[in-house]
């Protein structure tokens, strides 16, 4: 079988023309909005013949595309029945009512840890009669390595605290997001904060201005984190904000440990318990013992939310988890063994590249940060893509993958797009948006019905604003009507 995929790779890669023309379609709209067709790289594929190849082995970013690498890698390495996991331990003693010693949150990429998460667990510990914890609260983050890869990084752009920004580490509550409603009236501004968290409080000190509601985020500034006395935190909201106006937004603000301290001991005060330790980071001592546990749901539902909204914290979360777990048929994920002088990343990138090799993909040029497609320096030719794709549809996994990608005119982040296009309704396109990349990927069936490999990647200033967007439909829409049509 590796045979035949290196054959196979090899034959694509010598029937590419060095550069093909562009469909009228997509050459007028990149005339109409300035940009040149050397912005543009791409692929199409029917079956093994090469449909179409416009410099489609330049290395080019990717934005989200680079979703599909980290999720059908992470299907075809870590398999369906993968599953994160959060756990509670101890080596401490209970006596009574009472632990004596520290409990250990560890962590294990578990995409759904939640509030609710976390106090179904703490409940079981409250249910096996303990009501005092006479020890620290130890976050292990240990799985990954470093455990926190968020700490000193800087902020990849002018919004650090929105939700697609979120760098996420192996013990993730909530995605550590405070959702804020605010409601306003002609004088006064009123705030709720959830989840509630012990010690943390949120204030305002926004002006209330005529203004439309609607677009309220004009005058959004990013909030202050006051410390103030006795280790308590205020949240402070910062700018403009419309007068009788109701919205509702998600912040990434907290320090993750602090988060969790207010969030955890809020949780257990309320079950009835009290935490008389700090909260600290640390690592389960070798002798803990399991109290209660967590699992995230299996590999295939994250997947799924992790492409069609195109969401970076699963997608990295994702791609750590290549590096650093597999898969337990009976406990749905265990740690890797420690290699020294590996880091998590280093393992997840060379999990990439020897499936790619594996499968005849040649990898030269290929840069992967992060997995998300979140990034500056990620780099992927449409051939290299093209060719990925074409394993997907080779795997045992095939109905997954293509299960969890954006359906044209009709979900995800595909269901504003194509919907006067023959592609609505059929076409299963990852899509990808940064200030200068806009790109899609994915299977586009044309007009007899037969299923169309299409990669097309946006390089350019000018292609922000819907205007690369519309070069890409444009292809889309074009090889969705190539083809013969059945005759009635």
């Amino acid at each position: 079988m590796m045979l035949r995929q290196l054959a196979l790779a090899a034959a694509l890669i010598a029937c590419l023309p060095a550069r093909a023309q562009l469909p009228e379609p997509v050459t007028r709209l990149l005339a109409e909005h300035g940009m040149r067709p050397e912005a543009v790289s791409a692929l199409v594929l029917r079956g093994d013949q090469v449909l179409l190849s416009h410099l489609a082995e330049r290395p080019m970013q990717p934005a989200s595309t680079m979703k599909l690498v980290t999720t059908l890698v992470s299907l075809e390495h870590l398999g369906p029945v993968f599953r994160g996991r959060t756990e509670l331990l101890t080596n401490g003693d209970v006596k009574g009512e009472t632990l004596k010693g520290d409990l250990v949150l560890r962590g294990g990429a578990d995409a759904d840890l939640s509030g609710e998460v976390l106090e179904g667990m703490l409940r079981a510990l409250h249910n096996a009669g303990i009501r005092r914890i006479e020890g620290n609260l130890v976050l292990d983050r240990s799985v990954f390595n470093p455990a926190r890869l968020d700490v000193g990084l800087p902020p990849f752009d002018e919004s650090p605290e929105a939700y697609y920004n979120v760098i996420p580490d192996a013990l993730l509550v909530n995605k550590n997001m405070l959702q804020i409603d605010m409601r306003s009236t002609d004088k006064r501004l009123q705030l709720e904060m959830q989840p509630a968290l012990a010690g943390v409080t949120i204030a305002s000190n926004m002006t209330l201005v005529d203004a439309d509601c609607a677009a309220w985020e004009n005058g959004w500034k990013l909030p202050q984190v006051v410390h103030t006395e006795n280790d308590r935190i205020k949240v402070v909201l910062q700018g403009t904000y419309p007068k009788n106006c109701a919205k509702t937004n998600s912040i990434n603000v907290l320090e993750r440990d602090a988060y969790i301290d207010g969030l955890f001991r809020l949780t257990w005060k309320q079950l009835g318990g009290k935490l008389s330790g700090k909260t600290v980071a640390g690592s389960a001592p070798l002798d803990a013992r399991l109290l209660a546990e967590h699992r995230a749901r299996a590999l295939p539902e994250v997947v799924r939310d992790t492409n069609k909204p195109s969401d970076n914290a699963l997608a990295r979360t994702l791609f750590l988890s290549l590096g650093a777990l597999e898969a337990d048929p009976v406990l749905g994920s265990r740690p890797l063994p420690a290699v020294a002088d590996q880091t998590t990343y280093t393992r997840a990138d060379a999990t990439i590249r020897n499936w790619m090799r594996a499968h005849g993909i040649d990898d030269s040029g290929f840069v992967i940060e992060n997995g998300s497609g979140l990034s500056r320096i990620e780099r992927i030719s449409p051939l290299q893509m093209g060719s990925l794709l074409r394993a997907g549809l080779r795997s045992n996994w095939m109905p997954e993958f293509l299960a969890s990608m954006p359906i044209a005119a009709t979900d995800g982040t595909m269901r504003r797009r194509l919907g006067n296009s023959p592609a609505a309704g059929r076409a299963r396109l990852k899509t990808g948006t940064l200030r200068n990349v806009v790109a899609v990927a994915g299977y586009v069936p044309d007009a007899s019905g037969v299923q169309n490999v299409v990669v097309a990647m946006v390089n350019d200033d000018l292609a922000g604003e819907g205007r690369g967007r519309a070069v890409v439909d444009a292809l889309v829409d074009w090889v969705a009507k190539s083809g013969t049509v059945p005759s009635p």
